[in-house]
């Protein structure tokens, strides 16, 4: 089993578009709720009292990358503010998350376990020796209180066992001490085994659980990965056995599952949470790293984007708490929520949708992102993913640059400019996509597939171009329908739309433009199905905002119908799972436009291929 080991923010730095939209980031909702968001910036994890559990972990979580990926010192300056404080308020024992001495049997350490991963992001931006430290007795106490029986995995805890083993795993390559393997066993025996719940992911539930938690699930798909070596465990692959299984029942085209927030099964209409796309996100990058194969980059990508961009607005100052493949309308519910698991505001766009976990959480998918551009293996360097980045790294005392020129996803062309300071060898591997057709290096058509390696020495500056081509197509998608794909692009009907601001303030937290609440209600014809398989191409040029409606980098055009779609059952503004493969009385073919799915925020993605046009 291949592995590799990620790079630090130190040595990589996102250029062209991605650097863009991490700018975005930073300006938006993820790089400014220590400013306005009460849970943030009074939280109790800091001294204040407001929430003292993941908001803050999580929000650091993307906030500690993105500022060092970026490298702009306020950002480091206020991120380093909060770390500081954590760092001063571990006790004299050990113990590290704000809850009062004989509060810590009721309090879930699922925020100590998300709070020692946040702090190997810091690590690895800044390598602040106090870590290491810090770490060590936070989790010693956690050993110690779990053997006496004082705290025990409950609830999230429970269900997130895993997420230890990140800060476990670093402890132990530094100190070796055997306690840290039998904390790994003993998180282990009282946390979930999920091979023993693939019977309850079959059939949506319209009640919340824990078992089918769809953020839970995101996060379990790394489980076997991140915690086989602690344990003394063969590798058995239950990662792709769980993606398949949920892929069969809860699927959607982004490469993603239904749960809004507990699995909701095939229905094109039933949401995906936030949460769950930033930890599948993550898990993705996990397995890859720590397996080498392809199928989870591959997965990334695909997710990306296209859920990652859609589930935010383009200035990234709203979210939604959950996206809808067919989403032809964001408003309230005026009535009964439609969602099975979640409220009536949470396809909304806003500052704090449904709950606040994914307004703290919605950093974290674009800078992971970005570090996972290259990666470490033995004896050389990899291009995991083929964004615009530049690595500074060594080889054998050598210092070397690889700087990534593309547009990628948005074209197939790439140039790879490889300098070092001095005549050097190594291995430079490059990931090529299995969707890759007419694969060229250099201007030469090459048969390989799969990953093209370069292993030579190096000298100087030496520049590498690849192209390669890819099909716009149609795929079988759920209840019979049908979506449109392009590589790792998906693609989608867009609806007009107007947009009405609400700004309010409701339990102390005050909802105010730039990051009030938004109605979106749809203004143009959604009922539409395609009239062939016939997609055309078509590039534009790429503007600051990769993800923009209003000028998408490449769009399809499609022959569509209009059909006669009904609204679901009891919801006039929510389109119906099975809509008639025949068209509309008198309907006759038009070219129209698909966007990439995370341009549209009303969307069309799934539809029939009417019966009469095939």
């Amino acid at each position: 089993m291949k592995q590799y080991r990620f790079y630090t923010a130190r040595e990589i730095s996102p250029q062209g578009w991605l650097r863009e939209q991490l700018k975005i980031q930073a300006q938006g909702l993820a790089g400014n709720l220590d400013k306005m968001w009460p849970d943030v910036r009074d939280s109790a994890w800091i001294g204040g009292s407001r929430e003292g559990w993941e908001r803050v972990p999580y929000w650091l979580d993307g906030f500690l990358p993105l500022a060092y990926l970026l490298g702009e010192e306020d950002l480091k300056e206020r991120a380093q503010r909060y770390i500081d404080a954590i760092l001063a308020s571990q006790k004299p024992d050990g113990w590290l998350c704000p809850c009062a001495d004989d509060q810590r049997g009721e309090y879930d350490i699922w925020a100590l376990f998300l709070m020692s991963k946040v702090l190997t992001v810091y690590y690895d931006c800044t390598g602040d020796e106090r870590v290491p430290d810090v770490l060590y007795r936070a989790m010693k106490n956690c050993f110690d209180l779990m053997k006496a029986g004082t705290v025990r995995l409950v609830k999230w805890g429970k269900f997130r066992w895993y997420e230890a083993f990140l800060a476990l795993e670093l402890l132990y390559d530094r100190f070796g001490e055997a306690w840290i393997r039998e904390l790994a066993g003993m998180l282990r025996d009282q946390g979930q085994d999920y091979r023993e719940l693939y019977d309850r992911w079959v059939t949506p539930l319209n009640k919340w659980t824990f078992e089918t938690h769809i953020v839970n699930l995101m996060m379990t798909l790394k489980c076997e990965a991140i915690t086989h070596r602690l344990l003394g465990e063969a590798y058995t692959n239950e990662a792709e056995k769980m993606y398949r299984f949920l892929k069969k029942y809860n699927g959607t085209p982004t490469g993603l599952f239904t749960g809004d927030e507990c699995l909701a099964g095939l229905s094109p209409t039933h949401g995906t949470e936030l949460c769950a796309v930033m930890e599948f996100l993550y898990s993705c990058e996990q397995l890859y790293a720590r397996t080498g194969d392809p199928a989870w980059m591959e997965r990334l990508e695909r997710a990306a984007f296209n859920a990652l961009p859609a589930t935010v607005s383009e200035d990234m100052w709203t979210h939604q708490y959950v996206q809808m493949s067919n989403q032809i309308n964001c408003e309230r519910f005026p009535g009964k929520s439609y969602f099975r698991t979640v409220g009536k505001e949470a396809h909304m766009f806003g500052l704090e949708p449904h709950f606040g976990c994914c307004t703290a959480n919605m950093g974290q998918g674009w800078p992971k992102l970005a570090l996972s551009a290259f990666m470490q293996e033995e004896g050389g360097i990899v291009s995991c993913l083929a964004v615009p980045a530049c690595l500074r790294t060594e080889q054998k005392g050598i210092g070397i640059r690889i700087t990534t020129e593309t547009n990628y996803p948005f074209e197939n062309s790439f140039a790879y400019i490889v300098e070092t300071d001095a005549p050097v060898s190594f291995r430079f591997s490059v990931r090529i996509p299995s969707f890759a057709k007419s694969l060229k290096v250099d201007g030469r058509e090459i048969r390989r597939r799969g990953m093209l390696v370069f292993d030579r020495e190096w000298k100087g500056r030496t520049e590498i171009r690849i192209s390669f081509e890819t099909e716009a197509k149609l795929f079988r998608a759920s209840y019979g329908l049908y979506s449109a794909e392009m590589g790792s692009l998906v693609f989608a009907l867009p609806i007009a739309s107007e947009a009405t601001k609400v700004e309010y303030e409701r339990d102390g937290v005050k909802r105010v433009f730039p990051y009030c609440d938004y109605q979106i209600r749809g203004t143009s014809e959604w009922r539409y199905g395609f009239a062939d398989r016939t997609l055309k191409p078509e590039y534009h040029k790429l503007g600051k905002s990769p993800f923009s409606a209003e000028n998408p980098p490449v769009t399809l055009k499609a022959n569509l119908i209009r059909i006669d779609w009904k609204p679901a059952d009891g919801y006039e503004h929510v389109a119906g799972d099975n809509p008639p493969a025949v068209s509309s009385k008198g309907a006759k073919a038009e070219s129209l436009t698909l966007l990439p799915y995370g341009c549209a925020r009303l969307r069309v993605t799934e539809m029939p291929i009417v019966r009469s046009f095939k």
